[in-house]
């Protein structure tokens, strides 16, 4: 029969040995990146899974003009837009991008769902994009892809990290 002392000892050992093992290694942590969705004037926005939620955002229009507050810097591309189906539980984001007839675009930024409640509660948001050329715009589209929130990855924190994440944010020079 074994003596109860021992036995003790040798469990506490072996939770220590299971621990430290644990803390030294990416066990168990993995990052995924969603293809990124097809660009378009309206798009019903997806999660990271690629799972479609019940929200669609919408370009309304947009025009070239120059900004109010920096007038001196020419034409830059003001555009309007709204989110449908977004509530103040959930605040998805998807990139926005001034393109070019070829659909390569010029100039992007993400746009919150948060953003579309102007003023008196009108449902239409407006930003702007400052672009290169922006006599080569021909329109802007939004990318599916919820951007709303992109956690640590394993590398940043193998305990806490990982899991899927939206494709990198649409940039200047990416065709949509």
């Amino acid at each position: 029969m074994k003596s109860p002392r021992r036995t003790g000892a040798g469990a506490a050992s072996a939770l220590v040995v299971l621990a430290l093992s644990g803390c030294s290694s990416h066990w168990g942590c993995a990052d995924t990146t969603a293809e990124r969705g097809e660009a378009g004037v309206r798009v019903r926005v997806e999660e990271v899974t690629g799972r479609p939620l019940d929200v669609f955002a919408e370009v309304v229009d947009w025009r070239l003009e120059p900004h109010p507050q920096v007038p001196a810097e020419g034409d830059q591309v003001h555009f309007r837009f709204r989110f449908d189906g977004a509530d103040d539980m959930s605040d998805p984001a998807v990139d926005a991008c001034a393109v070019d007839e070829e659909r390569v675009a010029l100039g992007c930024r993400t746009i919150h769902s948060y953003q579309a409640f102007g003023p008196n509660g009108s449902p239409i948001g407006d930003e702007w994009l400052a672009v290169a050329d922006p006599e080569r715009v021909t329109g802007v589209l939004f990318v599916p892809n919820d951007q709303s929130y992109v956690g640590p990855t394993c590398e940043e924190d193998a305990k806490d990290g990982g899991g899927p994440r939206p494709p990198e944010p649409a940039r200047a020079g990416d065709r949509l």
